[in-house]
């Protein structure tokens, strides 16, 4: 049964008569230097089937060996989100046949997952936190990518041409599965979007993924169902696919919310099945959801059980760090700032960053200002996140030193920036090449203030007659004359100097 735009019940409607019940797959991929089972580079955006071999495309003969550090990673996950960590594990072949994975089966863990019965508290934006508690986190090997043509959605439906990218096949991927989240009433998809945000911040925080929901590098499917206020026995749920941004979970969790409560009120019954998302707001019909049975999962015969030690545990137990934002309740409390003003440097990623350049001897105002506003600018500029542009906080900080010190002044300090990114050298190697350090040399300064004063005698006397805000058209001719290297304050009082004033 299908529901129109116009036919979803009303938001307010679906709560007073429905409770939803959710459950959260995570998706995410390592920041490994190679694959899970072989030594292919793993690397985004390379060249389309130029990362693989016959282990990734699953050639006749082609042995797999288990990725140690994805195996670590793994732990650290599960350690991070409260998980018990499994002694002793297999992998299995879940079976099945799609062109996006050149074996026909995908190794993963199916029975024996290397974490299990955790729980998140994940912050919401009241102060208050909702317990999200964690089934299992599994390894498992990414699948390759499906371009298709000729369709108005990118879709396959409409399609007249598939192109597959290879290069993404074997890419070491966790699923964080979530119990059923219960209780949430009219804040589910509030939460849904604050627990993948959460989670989001956590993967972050232990450098295991560059987490980039544009990329694909986490992938978010959104389970839910909906049952009678009062009933026990949960709904018929559907499971939309790949939803790859923050705001599409809380939308997606949402619509899906409204669109099951009308068919359930108009006496349908909702089909249990994957759905897709789609960026205007609503989702439509995959395929029918298969069960575990229907994937033939049976014990991978080329690898050897995962066994990790308990003294391997513990020593990865010590390399969690603090939750990120009891990290940042802590630095904002520091650094005596808004909310507002906190929510910008985490929405732009730039909290660790101000952290480190802090870190590294700048003031958190001068950090926050050059990380927020101009390096933001120049991240977007180039389409690229902030932390991945060509500076790091210790070159940040010495820019601020320089400014400091009154080497440079912001303008110039902008340009010095610049010159790092270009990749010129070190802060002050590229204020030597350029030219742009402040002139301090008053014999300088004071023969371009008499030719300013000279070349602009009206604007002269109207200093010599007590106009001193006047001074101003005289100081910025100054400037450029200068090319912007004058201290303005310096200038200035050379300038009502010159004029037998004092400021």
């Amino acid at each position: 049964m299908t529901v129109a735009a116009a036919e979803l019940l009303d938001y307010d409607e679906v709560i007073a008569r429905y409770e939803p019940v959710m459950g959260m797959e995570v998706h995410v991929e390592l920041s490994t230097a190679t694959k899970m089972f072989c030594g292919c580079t793993n690397e985004f955006g390379g060249e389309p089937n130029t990362q693989v071999c016959p282990v990734c495309l699953g050639l006749p003969g082609s042995l797999p060996v288990l990725n140690q550090s994805a195996v670590e990673s793994a732990i650290r996950i599960g350690l991070a989100l409260n998980c018990d960590i499994a002694p002793w594990g297999r992998f299995a072949r879940k079976n099945y046949f799609y062109p996006d994975q050149p074996k026909n089966y995908q190794i993963s863990q199916y029975d024996e997952p290397i974490a299990v019965d955790g729980y998140l508290d994940v912050p919401l934006e009241d102060g208050t936190t909702w317990r999200v508690e964690i089934e299992r986190a599994h390894m498992e090997e990414d699948t390759g990518k499906l371009t298709h043509l000729g369709s108005d959605t990118g879709r396959i439906e409409g399609a007249t041409t598939s192109l597959l990218d290879y290069n993404r096949a074997g890419v070491p991927l966790i699923e964080i599965v979530t119990r059923p989240i219960e209780g949430t009433g009219d804040r589910a998809p509030e939460i849904a979007r604050a627990y993948v945000t959460a989670l989001r911040d956590l993967l972050r925080a232990l450098g295991v993924s560059d987490v980039r929901m544009d990329q694909g590098s986490m992938r978010c499917d959104s389970n839910l169902s909906l049952k009678l206020k009062g009933a026990t026995e949960f709904g018929t749920r559907t499971e939309t696919k790949n939803v790859n941004s923050l705001k599409s979970v809380e939308v997606a969790v949402r619509y899906e919310m409204r669109r099951q409560a009308a068919i359930l009120d108009a006496g349908g019954s909702i089909t249990q099945e994957t759905r897709h998302f789609h960026e205007d707001g609503h989702t439509t019909a995959g395929r029918s959801k298969e069960t575990a049975q229907d994937y033939r999962y049976f014990p991978e015969p080329d690898l050897e059980p995962v066994a990790p030690s308990a003294e391997l545990v513990e020593r990865l137990r010590g390399t969690i760090p603090e939750l990120p934002w009891l990290t940042r309740n802590r630095i904002q409390q520091d650094w005596g700032i808004s909310d507002e003003v906190m929510r910008d440097l985490v929405n732009n990623g730039a909290i660790d960053l101000v952290a480190a350049t802090v870190e590294h001897g700048a003031s958190s105002e001068a950090a926050r200002a050059w990380w927020g506003n101009f390096l933001v600018q120049k991240a977007n500029e180039s389409g690229t996140e902030l932390g991945t542009l060509p500076i790091t906080p210790a070159q940040v900080a010495a820019v601020v030193k320089l400014v400091d010190e009154g080497k440079l002044s912001n303008k110039l300090a902008r340009q010095v920036i610049e010159g790092v990114l270009a990749g010129e050298g070190e802060p002050e190697q590229v204020m030597t090449d350029r030219g742009l350090a402040v002139v301090r040399d008053d014999s300088l300064i004071q023969a371009a203030v008499d030719e300013a004063l000279a070349a602009n005698p009206d604007v002269a006397e109207k200093i010599r007659g007590g106009k001193v805000q006047a001074a101003g058209a005289i100081v910025g001719a100054v400037m450029k004359a200068t090319k912007g290297q004058a201290d303005a304050a310096r200038v200035r009082e050379l300038v009502l100097a010159a004029c037998s004033l004092t400021s």
